[in-house]
């Protein structure tokens, strides 16, 4: 079974004084899972393969040690923040300076005092649960931040930050990108009819059946109320008009618990997509989607019209 707790990596030629160094942590108890190793290749097999929470790392080691190793792990995103204890015999503070700019945690002079060793073994630890911690709460507000409440999808602030992107990819690569804009048809009578209670359940189900029927990569916000923005990567607006068709019958068919089951509830949905003359911005590809969504409502609802082919607005079946 994979370590649970805390796991360091003793990358030194010296298998005594890995041992040792082992048996002194091990005394100590800050982890509890410890690997070794004498070559650096199976040293970056063991960083892929666990998580390892602290490494010591041999200067000298032939024929690449600790530089080399600091080196790879600053280009690496997800191991560029492991400290490294370099343990070493040279003592120029030129080296210690070299290798501190390079990233390294901790420099320690051979022979050391195995206690000092296993007292700066744990500071290295602690810096890195308090930076692991730091990085979980980032990530809860960053998640808080994104994410409507309710339906669990991302937010408005989400949608915008992902528009620009991909917006900006597509002009870059000239791939094309759509824009769907999805409103549940007369949300209000459901509210005033059933409660909010269930209308809240209208837009939890909507909001699970569009990430059924969407590809992983594609991006479903709650745009505001009872509307829905979909962001479509390398869509173009026939496909769009397939994923959007698809979505639409997938509302129709829904059914409803409760005292809703006699009811039938349905969506209009506007598309615009790029490279088109007339979006040059995110701001006119919101418009383009906005007004293609108020022609499906304007013909009838429950239907789907594409900003450039509008008056061929697809007939719901």
């Amino acid at each position: 079974m994979p370590a649970t707790g805390p796991s360091v990596l003793i990358v030194h030629s010296s298998a005594a004084l890995r041992q040792q160094i082992a048996e002194a942590l091990r005394t100590a108890s800050p982890f509890e899972a410890y690997y070794s190793t004498d070559q650096l290749p199976q040293a970056r097999q063991l960083l892929e393969q666990h998580d390892i929470d602290v490494i010591l790392c041999e200067l000298e080691l032939q024929p690449a040690g600790a530089t080399d190793l600091l080196r790879q792990l600053s280009q690496e995103d997800e191991l560029r923040d492991i400290p490294m204890i370099v343990l070493t015999r040279n003592n120029q503070v030129e080296k210690k300076i070299e290798l501190l700019e390079l990233g390294a945690g901790d420099y320690v002079v051979l022979p050391f005092d195995i206690g000092e060793l296993v007292a700066r073994v744990k500071v290295q630890l602690k810096m890195k649960t308090t930076q692991d911690n730091l990085k979980r709460s980032n990530r809860l507000l960053l998640n808080l931040s994104s994410t409507d409440s309710l339906t669990r999808l991302y937010n408005r602030r989400m949608l915008i930050r992902t528009l620009n992107k991909e917006f900006d990819r597509s002009l870059r690569s000239h791939t094309s990108l759509s824009l769907l804009m999805l409103d549940i048809d007369f949300f209000k009578r459901i509210n005033d009819s059933f409660g909010h209670l269930n209308g809240d359940h209208v837009l939890v189900t909507v909001a699970g059946l569009l990430r059924k029927h969407l590809r992983p990569y594609d991006v479903a916000t709650r745009y505001g109320g009872e509307e829905f923005a979909l962001v479509l990567p390398d869509t173009d607006g026939d496909q769009a008009r397939l994923v959007a068709e698809r979505l639409r019958q997938a509302v129709e068919q829904q059914t409803w618990p409760g005292e809703m089951c006699t009811i039938q509830i349905t969506v209009s949905i506007g598309i615009a997509s790029i490279p088109a003359a007339d979006i040059n911005n995110i701001d006119e590809l919101l418009q383009r989607a906005d007004d293609a969504l108020y022609q499906a409502k304007e013909q009838g609802r429950n239907r789907v019209c594409h900003h450039q082919s509008a008056q061929n607005a697809a007939t719901a079946s």
